[in-house]
């Protein structure tokens, strides 16, 4: 099935998968550098359209079949495409689902657009990762390349290509924190996170946990399961999450 297209402003062309069912429905937020087309995506969408749930998956601005180049993006962007997908591509408050830096996204969703967000799921959030950068994943030398060049180019586990990281990356994201001051999350709230996540340790899902304040917030930590937490214990385990705070919702 071809995608569909959702103009927004400054000329950006966002690619989504809408399917039309029962609300409240669920929207995929992906993760840095991936696209609407991964195995969670996927997955989820098939088994909600299976249960006649709304369902709606995208590509942010510079990622997948969207438009743009992805190095001119950065977290303000691309939640800024997440905002302009769920207020005009959904009817209604909905579960939001974030995996890594979407679960980053969807906690700037809450704090923005409250009154679209029933529930919400984070799937190894890492929230604020951009101050790592800085702090505690490149050297000297690398810093030195990045504030000078305005970009660096590291390995990336996830593909053959480099993972490019933009002195604009850095900057937009100390505008964008989420763990700096109190965040109320009102509604039913499940963070997932795996032990042997190498990328998102578990410390941060633990400051997220203490960090958010509301009346319904749970964190399960899964033994052995990896940042992409995409095997099929984990798949059923969002599922069940999901279910949990669709009850949860009424």
């Amino acid at each position: 099935m071809n995608c569909k297209y959702l103009h927004c402003g400054k000329g950006r062309k966002i690619a989504y998968h809408k399917y039309f069912g029962t609300e409240p429905g669920v929207v995929f937020l992906g993760g840095f550098s991936s696209d609407m087309d991964g195995t969670k995506a996927i997955f989820l969408e098939k088994f909600w359209k299976a249960q006649g749930r709304s369902f709606l998956r995208f590509d942010y601005s510079g990622h997948g079949q969207s438009s743009g180049q992805f190095e001119d993006g950065c977290i303000g962007v691309w939640a800024e495409d997440a905002a302009a997908a769920v207020q005009n591509l959904t009817d209604g408050p909905q579960i939001i689902v974030g995996s890594s830096m979407g679960g980053w996204i969807a906690l700037l969703l809450a704090k923005r657009i409250p009154s679209k967000v029933a529930g919400l799921v984070g799937i190894a959030s890492a929230p604020d990762f951009t101050l790592n950068f800085e702090h505690e994943l490149l050297d000297e030398f690398q810093k030195r390349q990045l504030w000078s060049e305005g970009r660096i180019e590291l390995p990336s586990e996830y593909s053959d290509d480099p993972l490019v990281i933009t002195r604009k990356l850095i900057e937009d994201g100390r505008n964008n924190l989420v763990l700096d001051e109190p965040l109320r999350l009102p509604f039913p709230t499940r963070f997932l996170q795996g032990s042997d996540d190498h990328d998102v340790d578990q410390a941060v899902a633990i400051r997220l946990f203490d960090h958010v304040e509301g009346p319904d917030i749970q964190l399960t930590i899964v033994k052995g399961a990896d940042h992409r937490f995409s095997s099929d214990n984990c798949l059923t385990m969002i599922i069940r999450e999901i279910d949990a705070v669709s009850e949860a919702v009424g």
